[in-house]
This record gives C-alpha cells, structure tokens and sequence, in this order.
C-alpha cells in the first residue's frame, strides 16, 4: 500500500478478466512441486516503462486480444488454488482467468522515474497482490496498464512465486509481447523438466539452511514481519562496474570476477557492518539453473543455496567475499526438497529473508517485452513478502533503454527500514552507489 503521507498520483483503476481463448479440459489440476510451496509465500513484481511512440495508437482491446491465445499456454495461470484432501495445495484449471488493472498517472515517465520514493514502483503501478484469505477465489496474476500523461505506458505483473522464479515470469509476459508482434506460440510442456546433475555441489546437511519455517498461515499466504521492510533500487552504471571491479579486483583480475559476486560482497560487507559482528555470516544466494531451458515453461527451477563465511564479513576484504560466492555455494534443493517431503507441503516456510538473500537476475530477460520494437526504457523487478533479514536483486539494466548505451546493474534491495537508510549513506560514501 501507498503510505498515507504520500499522495497517490495513479488513480481510475478498472479491473477485468482475460481468460483462455478455448476452454481447458474440464477436470484438469496443476500439480505443486516441493519447490512451488516453499516459494509460496512470497510474490514477484516488474514493472516495465515505454515511451509514448512504443504504444502509440495501442488500444486496451490491442492489448487484452493477445492474451486469449497467450493463457491458452500458460493456461495454469487462470487457476485457482485448492486443497487435496490431505491438505496439499494444487492448482485448479478452472479459466477463472487473469486479472487485468487499467490506471492513469497523471505525471511524465521521465517524472515518475525522477522520484525519489522507489516504492511507488511496485505499490502503483504493480497491482498490490497476496493470495487469501479467500484463496480458492484469488486470481494468480495482475497485469496492470498504467497511462501516463505523456502517452507512456507502465506494465506491471504480479506474480504469484507458487507459479514460477523470476525466470518463468519474465518468459511469460514476453510471450503475450511476441504474441502482439504476430508471432504464434509454440505449444509447451507444462511439466517441469529434468534438472540432471547441479553444476553446484549438493548439501550433505539434514536439514536446509536457505530456509526458515514460519507460523502457520492457514488460507492466507503471507507471513508477518518483526519490523517495517522498505524497498529502494540503486543503480550501477556500465562504467561505474567496470571501475568498481577494477578497484577491487586489479585491472589484470576484473574480468574473472561476475559482477553479481563483486556487488553482493559490496551489500554483505556493508550489512556485516551496520548489523554488527554478532551478525550470522551465512547468506542465502539464488541462481539461474543453466539446466533448463530457456524456452520452457517450468516451474520453481532456479538454485537455491547457501554460502558460509568462516570469517567476519565485516573486516572481510571484498574479492575474498566475491570469490566465496562464486565458488563456495552449496545447492540445498535436494535437501529441501526431502524436508517438504516430510511435511507433505503442509508446512509454511520463507526463503527470502530468511537469511540475507542474494539474487541473481542478470540473466532474466527483463528487456524481452517489446511493444512495436521498442523495449522498456527501464524495467525493474522486486518481491514481496521478504522476511526481515532482507532480499537482494541483481538486475540487468539497459542504460537509457537502448544496448549501446552500456550495460549496468540494478540492485533492487527490501530491508528493514532502518537498516536500508544506513546502508544507502554507507553506499554513497565508500562506493558512490545511489
């Protein structure tokens, strides 16, 4: 929601339904994999930004016409959840289809993206979705179209993570795009492939460390919080990263080191910091699995693992941090997996923000929505429902929407509030980071 002291400048919003284009077969259920249901808990947003000259002359009815054939595919999108008869979720295929949000902003983009408050990204112009408490009733998507008084539009996506990772998301809302471009989808498998050997070695633990049981939530899926959380996206410029790795890594050794591990350790470092020593050194960290593919419409796939600091992060040198996420991750899907077993999916769990979480989006597609050619002139992702030791999101960013124009990074990072104002000084001061 939009804090009270701040005036809510999207206003007329206008709900409807899009559903499947043929009717799908009658009976037919969406099956919850472990990794769905540990997900369950938490939602993705992306809003994405066009210039007026993208969708000029777009209608709504131009808009909503390719999605008939759209959710003919992803047609477990316009489920809705129900429960077996031991409890565990699944998804019903009952085309109640996906909501569609219709809004108009009465500022420029430009003025929009100037604003300080970051959070209004994600609160307005993506609709402010949480399964339950009717959850038999509560759609798994939002799609909002957001008109701005220039002729730009915003498209924002709720996302349920019971569906999929930022991945499947970001594959879903390019289809519907490339649906609008004239191309017709392929037909897919809505089974989740064979993930093979991780390219990450396994835990030996029995129990998860990436993951933290919470208080049962019944029919209503969101998990509470200790303290306000508050999101704000930093953003890296192409040359920005380049000096940033050079000044950590040497000239000689910038380019071995990805920069999802080198800013990571900048945030680790920085948080070790202002949280003090007594701080855990473990964090969670999230990955693409280089094992599905990319066209492939799965489920929760991506790597989720845990890396261990046997010293202080605080006094750590940053190439030492970097090194240790890159190279010391231990995958814990296997184990988690065997604990959800256990519990037959009734149990509720949280992995982001159960330890600090880093997430590693460079490769999602982010600029793969494309209206008439165009792409987004900036698109950005978070995620709700983080627990209170706070989520970080590493995102491609194309400078001024256009690939010449250099290739930084977005750090979308939700921290409790006082935590996330000390760390923006700490980014400033030491890395120029804002």
């Amino acid at each position: 929601m939009v804090s009270s002291d701040v005036e809510n400048p999207v206003s007329g919003a206008k709900l409807s339904s899009v559903v499947p284009g043929n009717a799908t077969q009658e009976g037919k259920i969406h099956e919850l994999t472990n990794m769905d249901l540990v997900m369950k808990l938490h939602y993705l947003k992306g809003v994405y930004f066009f210039e007026s000259e993208a969708v000029q002359g777009i209608t709504i009815h131009d808009f909503k016409n390719p999605m008939f054939p759209w959710l003919d595919v992803y047609y477990h999108t316009s489920g809705r959840i129900r429960r077996s008869e031991t409890g565990r979720p699944f998804i019903k295929c009952n085309d109640s289809g996906v909501r569609i949000v219709e809004a108009r902003c009465d500022k420029t983009i430009d003025e929009w993206l100037a604003m300080k408050d970051h959070s209004l990204h994600d609160n307005t112009l993506a609709y402010d979705q949480v399964l339950g408490p009717d959850l038999g009733f509560t759609p798994l998507v939002f799609i909002q179209l957001t008109w701005f008084k220039c002729g730009g539009i915003s498209v924002g996506l709720s996302w349920a993570h019971v569906l999929g990772d930022a991945f499947t998301a970001t594959n879903f809302i390019n289809m519907w795009a490339n649906i609008m471009a004239g191309h017709k989808p392929s037909p897919k498998s809505l089974n989740v492939p064979n993930s093979g050997k991780s390219e990450f070695p396994p835990s030996i633990s029995e129990k998860p460390f990436s993951v933290k049981r919470v208080d049962p939530v019944g029919d209503h899926w969101v998990a509470a919080n200790n303290c306000k959380m508050e999101t704000h996206s930093f953003r890296v410029t192409a040359k920005g990263l380049h000096q940033l790795r050079s000044s950590i890594c040497g000239l000689d050794q910038a380019a071995k080191i990805p920069p999802f591990e080198i800013l990571c350790a900048v945030i680790w470092k920085s948080l070790a910091k202002i949280r003090g020593e007594s701080w855990p050194q473990t964090v969670t960290v999230c990955r693409k699995n280089s094992l599905c593919e990319e066209n492939e419409i799965t489920t929760n796939g991506q790597v989720v693992g845990m890396v261990e600091a046997e010293f202080s992060a605080a006094k750590a040198e940053l190439l030492d941090l970097a090194q240790l996420i890159a190279e010391k991750m231990v995958d814990e899907r296997s184990i988690i997996e065997e604990n959800m077993e256990k519990d037959e999916g009734k149990e509720d769990f949280m992995v982001y923000g159960a330890n600090l979480t880093l997430v590693n989006l460079e490769d999602a597609n982010i600029y793969g929505l494309e209206f008439k050619g165009h792409k987004p002139i900036f698109a950005n992702y978070s995620i709700g429902g983080v627990g209170d030791e706070g989520v970080v999101l590493v995102l491609p960013w194309l400078e001024n929407g256009k690939e010449e124009g250099g290739s930084g990074r977005i750090l979308t990072v939700t921290l409790p509030e006082n935590q996330l104002a000390e760390l923006k000084i700490e980014l400033k001061r030491e890395w120029a980071i804002v």
